[in-house]
């Protein structure tokens, strides 16, 4: 049987525990404490040349910019899975040595989950683009970065999502190969974007981990403002 809920830690820490006599196919909120952020550092000190008066120089000039448009969040799944009444009371437990699933994340505190699809650009791409501050020429757009559709096969809320059905986007492993898939979807109002497990995968930062993905957020000119993420977990 699909989609029972366990803890999960995470970048951020998450951790959570089903308690339901009977199946819950819909994915579970998480209670979310985060952990410490990082980013790439700036350059302190700029390369010199030497200028000479009256003379022209081509210069070829290159540099790395921080995203405006994205945050990151990676980590790995551990807990159980139970089998419990309302009050808590357990029946039964199983230990979770290899969990498969999704993590799934939205700024909206509540997803519909019986309407859950594939997003589709066509419909609401500019809607979405413009709610976090994301240009029409913007590289790091929406996208540009949900650009594939090659996912393997998940279930969210007992509904079958071929492989390649949706967009998606592939996040780096250490040796900077596309590694862990990312979907991207909608409950016909809002973003979800959903995680697809692996299970200790070669991360980014060459340590093992369940999953990587990445959400929007606008941090465009003098925005400064966070954006509130709400996430949920949906085991096999």
């Amino acid at each position: 049987m699909r989609k029972q809920i366990i803890s999960l830690a995470l970048f951020v820490c998450i951790t959570m525990l089903l308690a339901s006599f009977f199946v819950i196919a819909a994915p579970n909120g998480a209670t979310v404490t985060p952990g410490t952020s990082d980013t790439a550092s700036a350059d302190s000190a700029g390369e010199d040349t030497n200028a000479i008066a009256g003379n022209l120089t081509f210069l070829d000039v290159s540099g790395d910019a921080a995203t405006q448009a994205w945050q990151g969040y990676f980590g790995n799944v551990t807990g159980v899975i139970t089998l419990e009444d309302s009050s808590n009371n357990m029946l039964y437990n199983w230990s979770l040595t290899t969990p498969e699933g999704e993590i799934y994340a939205s700024n909206a505190s509540s997803v519909s989950w019986s309407t859950i699809q594939c997003y589709d650009e066509s419909n609401n791409l500019t809607f979405f683009e413009n709610m976090f501050g994301i240009g029409s020429s913007d590289d790091d757009g929406l996208d540009v970065t949900f650009a594939l559709n090659d996912h393997a096969e998940f279930y969210t809320n007992n509904i079958q999502f071929t492989a390649g059905l949706c967009d998606n986007t592939k996040l780096y492993n250490s040796a900077g190969v596309g590694t862990f898939d990312e979907a991207l979807l909608t409950d016909g109002d809002d973003l979800v974007f959903a995680s697809l497990l692996l299970d200790d995968a070669n991360g980014f930062d060459n340590i093992p981990h369940d999953f990587e993905m990445i959400v929007l957020e606008n941090g465009h000119g003098t925005d400064t403002d966070t954006t509130t993420y709400y996430f949920w977990v949906e085991l096999e």
